[in-house]
């Protein structure tokens, strides 16, 4: 009670308990039922505390006092019976809830998912649409009550990609891809951070998730193809180097990027300086290689994830 008056205060929303999609909504039930299978064991013992400490102090002479009592089977099938019970159906709980949030489900929806790949940099996020062919740093904008599937890597140190009110963290690291669907039900503005301490500027790891209706959606991809500048692989390197960034957007980005960041480190091999995206048939043979290594490892590193 008095940690939620010291919340009251703060100027931003308590944020995991005010989920806007259906991923955040059952991690706040599992949460919620956590909290009150763990107060009924919690609560008693407190009160009971309280009375013993005030029953028997010191100067309460009229106390009952029986040195020689030493068991009694009713007490100890409470003591006992009862957190036993309380493990279990916490346990029951946890299980079911561990299945049905795996990070790489899909989300049930009429709708096909929006695909958006995430990279952690020191100390920014890129963004990058594949189906819409842009990107974005430190901004996020996809359609409401749509899943979007987020893959994710990292091109330097570990992070952790989270937005409170839409789902649990997750890792993103360096040479692994991982999996991760959300979704938003209602349209506005969600507060998005790297979750994990990388250095220097972590705390400036910070993004918008913005949720639109479709039609605005649409209108943005086109805004940005017509008024952004494209993303070369030059300027990625540039845009990788240790340092903080404001928000930007890209009309264009090298065709395989994210995947190429995924597979950098295989065998020694490195990142090319160059290869601008688009139309070589080489370029499309090395990119259906890389994802296809990149979906394996995916496949693999499900286990190291989590809501």
């Amino acid at each position: 009670m008095l940690m939620a008056v010291l919340l009251s205060g703060c100027s931003e929303q308590y944020l995991v308990l005010d989920p806007k999609g259906p991923i955040g909504e059952s991690q706040r039930d599992l949460i919620y039922i956590s909290a009150i299978l763990c107060a009924i064991i919690l609560i008693p013992v407190l009160i009971m505390t309280a009375v013993i400490v005030w029953k028997y102090r010191e100067n309460n002479k009229e106390a009952q006092y029986k040195p020689k009592w030493e068991h009694s089977t009713k007490l100890e099938s409470i003591v006992w019976g009862v957190p036993t019970i309380i493990i279990i159906v916490l346990a029951a709980f946890t299980i079911k809830y561990t299945f049905d949030l795996e990070p790489s489900k899909a989300i049930a929806s009429e709708h096909e998912p929006v695909t958006i790949q995430v990279t952690s940099l020191d100390w920014k996020w890129l963004f990058t649409y594949p189906e819409e062919g842009i990107a974005t740093v430190n901004y996020l904008k996809f359609p409401e009550d749509v899943p979007i599937r987020f893959q994710l890597t990292s091109d330097q140190a570990m992070n952790s990609f989270w937005i409170p009110q839409l789902g649990g963290q997750i890792y993103t690291m360096s040479g692994m891809a991982m999996t991760l669907y959300l979704q938003a039900d209602e349209a506005g503005e969600y507060y998005g951070s790297g979750a994990n301490f990388t250095g220097e500027h972590f705390a400036q790891m910070t993004f918008t998730a913005e949720a639109v209706s479709g039609e605005e959606y649409d209108a943005w991809i086109q805004e940005v193809k017509s008024s952004s500048q494209e993303l070369t692989m030059d300027g990625y390197h540039k845009l990788a180097e240790k340092g903080t960034s404001d928000v930007q957007s890209f009309s264009s980005f090298p065709e395989g990027l994210f995947e190429q960041i995924v597979t950098q480190y295989l065998n020694g091999s490195e990142m090319p300086a160059h290869h601008h995206g688009g139309s070589s048939e080489d370029a499309d043979s090395e990119s259906h290689g890389d994802m296809e290594g990149m979906e394996g490892m995916e496949t693999e590193s499900h286990e190291h994830a989590g809501h």
